[in-house]
């Protein structure tokens, strides 16, 4: 008697991000073994990531074709600050202006020399009531930092805005901290904060165990008033350094490369206190320390972690929410030699943190909306976006640092271009490992996507050679899904579109593996279901 045809289902394709830290086979269906260039929407599908567009029409003559490795938005002002090609540049209405640094008078420009573009930034504003001016602060390893504000001696904020030198002991803006009074040139830190109404600065050559905070209101002002240091040398042991710093939950958060130090009373800095000393665990990139409003993400030596504070408390757990692909990550990691050109940013609209690796040119993006059984978030990796900064405006658009331009992450083309889409799953054995399967069809589930070409993929046993079948989506006018609009926004103005892609499979094996690819081409695609219709055969 024949046997009876057998299904199985995939109803979340996805669903649980990539998993290649376990054994593939004992991985529920909801995992991947590769998802790149793919997100989990809030339906819990996985489809494409968007792509990018220029923000600026043509490119800077002293920017050219070099990266924008540096992106930051002063508030309230809609101007971006960026670094490349070791100069600094603003942009606004679409244009991307090279900026000067001035004099204290804010009427001539000085001579300031720009030998990198590892730039951190920060901003608070400056004094009180209707007189408040938003001020940016920009800093890196061996430059005097730099004030973005409106020009004008001293603290006029009359003129336009633009860049001055917090103190070189001759074109002060403001005043460095007591212990480099009349050494002002190797005040040279390399982590800024802006939080708790002051400017906190940290990383300085020959001083790093140091934390340098100004006075209150006043950022520019470190060396009088209610401005002071906080020492770590008797906090962290071993001789750890200061990499970097984040504000959280009332909470001034210290980040060595080995410990991480948690201080309370950070307004009222003669209350300061030591509440929390996490040992053995930093970070090891600066600009990975990225807030989320309920959590800090950061790199240390294992993977992307986390501290979820309990404030009643008094502790900090570190969470480890890479988990799922810490060998990979690891190891890509070690292949950055530069941890500086390491990125992190937070996209509070699609609810992901991403990590970018810019020697690999992968981007793990780690999807925050809810934490798996295991602690770890649901991730999946882009191979093709590359971008040298990220940045997150305070109107809610992910900024891109490339060559020569800043891009949105915005549509689905990148710059013009199409990018693939892969997802393969775990492998799978029914149940019954030593039985041989034999696939007849298989039908996928497709949201989106219209007129596209998408190819089903699948193997056997390990063996790394897929066959594939390439279907062609149907044409015609898209709808929305549910006879709603999905998202409502002029992002999706084609709609979504449902449709079943059948195919005839053939070929025999113990273990069975799916993949679905397709070059995303200016529409949305996302996975629905996957159902394979297959027959058991003999024991193997």
């Amino acid at each position: 008697m024949a046997k009876p045809l057998q299904t199985s289902t995939i109803s979340a394709p996805g669903f649980l991000g990539v998993n290649t830290q376990e054994s593939s086979v004992d991985l529920a269906s909801g995992y991947a073994l590769e998802a790149y260039n793919c997100v989990i929407d809030k339906f819990g599908r996985i489809g494409a990531r968007r792509g990018w567009q220029k923000q600026n029409a043509s490119t800077n003559a002293d920017l050219l074709t070099n990266d924008i490795e540096f992106l930051f938005e002063l508030p309230e002002t809609s101007t971006v600050l960026a670094g490349g090609n070791n100069k600094l540049f603003s942009f606004a209405s679409g244009t991307i202006t090279t900026e000067s640094v001035y004099d204290n008078a804010g009427t001539s420009t000085i001579s300031y020399t720009i030998s990198g573009n590892d730039w951190s930034a920060s901003s608070i504003v400056y004094g009180e009531g209707p007189d408040i001016s938003p001020h940016a602060y920009v800093c890196q390893a061996g430059h005097a930092p730099l004030v973005y504000h409106k020009l004008g001696t001293g603290h006029a904020h009359t003129g336009s805005y633009g860049f001055q030198v917090l103190d070189d002991g001759t074109n002060a803006v403001g005043s460095v901290p007591t212990p480099y009074s009349g050494n002002e040139t190797q005040f040279q830190p390399n982590f800024v904060l802006g939080a708790y109404g002051r400017t906190w600065w940290a990383d300085i050559a020959g001083d790093t165990q140091t934390v340098y905070f100004s006075a209150l209101l006043d950022g520019t002002n470190l060396s009088t008033g209610d401005s002071g240091y906080l020492s770590l040398v008797d906090v962290f042991p071993n001789g750890d350094e200061v990499v970097g710093l984040s504000a959280h939950n009332g909470f001034l958060i210290i980040f060595g490369r080995r410990n991480i130090a948690v201080y309370a009373n950070p307004i009222d800095v003669t209350r300061l206190e030591l509440v929390d000393l996490i040992a053995n665990v930093g970070c090891i990139a600066r600009d990975s320390i990225v807030n989320t409003g309920t959590d800090v993400m950061f790199l240390s030596d294992t993977g992307v972690r986390s501290i979820a504070r309990v404030i009643q408390e008094k502790s900090a757990p570190i969470n480890d929410i890479s988990f799922n692909v810490r060998d990979d990550l690891v190891g890509f990691v070690s292949s950055e030699s530069n941890k500086e050109k390491i990125k992190g940013a937070y996209y509070p609209r699609d609810a992901f943190y991403l990590l970018t690796l810019p020697s690999s040119n992968y981007v793990f993006c780690f999807d925050l909306r809810g934490r798996l059984q295991n602690g770890a978030a649901r991730v999946t990796i882009w191979d093709s976006l590359k971008p040298k900064s990220l940045h997150v405006t305070y109107g809610g658009d992910l900024l891109i640092g490339k060559e020569g331009y800043i891009g949105k992450y915005f549509g689905f083309l990148d710059n013009d271009s199409t990018y693939r889409l892969r997802y393969y799953t775990n492998y799978f054995d029914l149940g019954n490992p030593t039985s041989l399967k034999f696939l007849k069809k298989g039908t996928f589930v497709v949201i989106g996507g219209v007129g596209q070409d998408v190819a089903l993929k699948y193997g056997f046993d390990y063996i790394d050679s897929f066959r594939s079948i390439t279907k062609t989506l149907a044409t015609g006018a898209a709808v929305s899904e549910y006879n709603i609009s999905e998202y409502g926004i002029d992002e999706y103005t084609s709609g979504l579109k449902l449709e079943e892609v059948r195919a005839n499979l053939g070929g025999s094996g113990s273990i069975i593996q799916l993949g679905f690819e397709a070059d995303i081409n200016q529409n949305p695609l996302s996975i629905q279901k996957i159902d394979v219709y297959l027959k058991s055969g003999k024991v193997v």
